[in-house]
């Protein structure tokens, strides 16, 4: 089968996992017989020296063309202190609103190997630590009106709308309630609905979908609290649904109580199945070059993709069987190093998990 991936290297670290990631695909297409087009699609700081712009109109039309898109991780201290409306992270936000993505998941799980790295209490980790935030990626505060203002006192004053449809808390909710269909049937929508009129809508609104999905259990929790359980009781959730400020802060919490940021994968995706695939993390400027970064969270982005885009678990499976292998032979990377591990680079690592599928 061949299909066709759009490729955003990105900034830092984001080339040398970008190349693990394709160094997998292609044991992937080996094993399994297939032919994977790879796409260049440049973006962030480095599109930003280029071209001047974050996001070329060519890199969008790539990923508009393409079957799915990965992208490694941009941005940096480089590009800190340039005009505010070029900075790398504007790239991004074009990108999603461009590829009409409004659902971000995140999965936030605990590798049984790693599990001396988990930060929470022996007790509380043991338990188990599996679930994944459905986040709204399109809409409320980071996508409404910002002003920043001088009042006639002279006093600066700054504001963010935060503003959600109906149209779009509806589809992000459906996304949620599908997304536990498929896990454990268990969906935690997260508001702040004693305070925020949005919050107040998004709350009606998970009640009235709920009745479509009568296997579904639904609760609901404020976002302070459910900040709190993420650590008390993490083994609680199965798939969390919230709105786009929320899941920022709530996902880069998960991603934290699992071990390591350089594990977790996540994927955007809008209508049909084509899909923006990356790891959590950033473009680490600090070790770039360096062959020290962690590849894994790109190349189980990479297995995501090939699931929900490409329409190959079988494929899938093959590449998270393959990065469990090799964390069981004892390879780490410095961020999970553990006693009595062998530490590797990032090629190593990369080639480790290529030569188990």
């Amino acid at each position: 089968m061949e299909k066709r991936i759009a490729i955003i290297r990105g900034d830092g670290i984001g080339p040398e996992i970008m190349a693990q990631a394709q160094i997998v695909l292609d044991a992937v297409c080996e094993k399994f017989g297939h032919h994977f087009i790879y796409e260049e699609a440049p973006m962030g700081g480095n599109a930003v020296d280029a071209f001047g712009v974050p996001l070329p109109q060519s890199s969008l039309d790539t990923c508009l063309s393409c079957d799915a898109a990965l992208l490694s991780a941009i941005g940096g201290p480089k590009w800190d202190s340039i005009e505010p409306s070029i900075r790398p992270e504007k790239g991004l936000l074009a990108l999603r609103g461009g590829m009409g993505l409004y659902a971000n998941l995140r999965p936030a799980q605990l590798f049984s190997q790693l599990a001396d790295a988990c930060p929470l209490r022996t007790d509380i980790a043991e338990k188990g630590i599996d679930f994944v935030v459905v986040r709204e990626l399109i809409g409320g505060a980071y996508f409404g009106e910002h002003k920043t203002w001088t009042q006639e006192n002279g006093e600066t004053a700054a504001s963010d709308l935060m503003i959600y449809r109906e149209h779009e808390i509806r589809r992000i909710l459906k996304v949620g309630f599908e997304t536990a269909m498929k896990r454990r049937k268990k969906l935690c929508s997260v508001d702040k609905a004693n305070v925020l009129d949005s919050s107040k809508l998004w709350r009606k609104l998970a009640k009235e979908i709920a009745a479509e999905y009568p296997e579904v259990e639904l609760s609901h929790m404020y976002v302070d609290n459910c900040a709190m359980q993420l650590v008390r009781d993490p083994s609680q959730f199965d798939v969390i649904v919230t709105e786009n400020l929320f899941g920022d802060i709530l996902s880069d919490e998960a991603s934290q109580i699992t071990g390591s940021i350089g594990m977790l994968p996540s994927s955007s995706q809008g209508e049909g199945t084509r899909g923006l695939y990356e790891p959590i993390h950033g473009s680490a400027p600090d070790i770039a070059g360096k062959d020290l970064a962690n590849p894994i969270g790109m190349i189980l982005a990479a297995a995501m993709m090939l699931r929900y885009s490409l329409d190959m678990p079988a494929e899938a499976d093959a590449i998270e069987s393959a990065v469990s292998k090799v964390l069981e032979s004892g390879l780490r990377t410095g961020d999970i190093m553990a006693p009595g591990m062998t530490q590797v680079g990032c090629k190593a690592m990369g080639q480790a998990i290529a030569e188990a599928i």
